[in-house]
């Protein structure tokens, strides 16, 4: 039975489903009910990922110094892991097209659909998406740009993912230009001193780093993405009490943005532990389970 949403319900909820996210979405989610939607699918890289949970104590004796000279261990709880590889690049896209139509059909006449993947696929969801959405309804390409990790020595280190802007209307979306956080200008001698301390709107060009492997953010899950990247999409797409939906959860980056800026959330993923890393991580703001026991999926997690 499908989630009854009123518009002009104040009250902000969080829903997660464990399972196939096409399923629930047929089963669960109504017809133009989403306000906003933003996903971040396999990119089908070929790579085995895994997941290590870590826990950190304080411990005199410990093998990590923190803030003013304290001292922490860190003790490695069960590690997880996932192949993102699909049998050729047409079954990963036969993967993805029905769930990209069941986003167009989900989503609000005035909402926005945003796709995370990288350049091994991008070019041909966009295809895909120009057939579904129309190809007046594609938006920006907006790159997401940081500077991490290793140096390829035989051709241009790849160092940014790519995310597609959709809307179901193209001439009637949000796009909250106020709600947009400035960013300091490359070469602020270039202008004034009063433009240069408020800063400059950002393009489709987002550099911004990938989430610290020891900051305070980190959950241990492969694929995390930052909350600063997921935090200017919704502020900027969408308004307070808005629906927003993830159907491939993961870490929970997205749900905790909408709860962060008091929008309500429903994520998806088939995955044990994303589920319970999201459970971890949205309990604060009332997180509801609501196709599955909690409990007994903690014990699978740990058989």
């Amino acid at each position: 039975m499908p989630l009854e949403f009123n518009e002009d319900n104040q009250t902000i909820s969080h829903y997660l489903y464990y399972g196939d996210n096409l399923s629930i979405l047929q089963q669960y989610v109504a017809d133009e009910s989403v306000n906003l939607i933003y996903i971040d699918p396999p990119f089908n890289t070929g790579k085995h990922q895994q997941r290590t949970e870590i826990e950190v104590k304080p411990d005199v004796q410990g093998d990590r110094v923190g803030f003013q000279g304290k001292t922490y261990r860190t003790h490695k709880g069960k590690t997880t892991h996932y192949t993102d590889k699909f049998e050729s690049s047409d079954a990963y896209l036969q993967f993805l097209r029905p769930r990209f139509e069941e986003a167009y059909r989900v989503l609000h006449p005035h909402g926005s659909f945003f796709l995370h993947i990288d350049c091994r696929e991008v070019h041909y969801c966009k295809v895909m998406l120009d057939e579904i959405f129309g190809r007046a309804s594609f938006m920006n390409e907006i790159i997401w740009a940081y500077d991490y990790g290793g140096r390829a020595k035989s051709r241009w280190s790849p160092k940014h993912d790519n995310i597609l802007w959709y809307v179901k209307t193209p001439k009637h979306y949000t796009f909250n230009f106020e709600e947009m956080d400035r960013i300091p200008y490359m070469a602020p001698g270039l202008v004034g001193k009063e433009k240069a301390a408020r800063g400059k709107t950002p393009t489709d060009v987002w550099w911004h780093t990938i989430v610290n492997t020891n900051g305070s953010e980190k959950t241990g899950y492969p694929t995390q993405k930052p909350l600063g990247v997921l935090n200017r999409i919704v502020k900027v797409h969408s308004s307070p009490n808005d629906i927003l939906l993830d159907f491939f959860a993961g870490s929970g980056t997205f749900g905790e943005a909408a709860a962060l800026h008091n929008r309500t959330s429903i994520l998806i993923d088939n995955n044990i532990p994303a589920i319970k890393c999201i459970m971890d991580r949205l309990e604060a703001y009332g997180i509801e389970l609501v196709n599955a026991d909690y409990k007994v999926l903690s014990a699978r997690a740990i058989e």
